[in-house]
């Protein structure tokens, strides 16, 4: 099945404590279900130092966010994504432009 959020994608938080907030996707987790977004839903764990790794301490990382959570931008809006078939390949489709995002 097709993603409709893939690793790359800008999108805008729409709903929790980071709504409004835009960011790249840095990883698709669970089969799409979850995503991960630079500077977005930012958690500090506590890290034992181990060899080859370097110091521990609190470090601060991105947690993942549900994708209904996020939706894509595109031409600088946010929108809805939908598939067609162009000349037999599947591509992802903006739904608010009425064409393809991935070209």
């Amino acid at each position: 099945m097709a993603s409709r959020i893939r690793k790359g994608d800008t999108v805008e938080v729409r709903a929790g404590k980071n709504k409004g907030s835009r960011g790249s996707v840095l990883a698709v987790h669970a089969g799409g279900l979850k995503v991960t977004v630079e500077n977005v839903n930012v958690v500090k764990r506590h890290q034992k130092a181990r060899p080859g790794v370097g110091q521990g301490g609190i470090i601060e990382k991105p947690a993942p966010i549900d994708v209904s959570n996020v939706a894509l931008i595109h031409k600088g809006e946010c929108t809805r994504v939908g598939f067609r078939v162009v000349d037999g390949q599947k591509v992802r489709w903006s739904r608010k432009h009425d064409e393809a995002i991935d070209g």
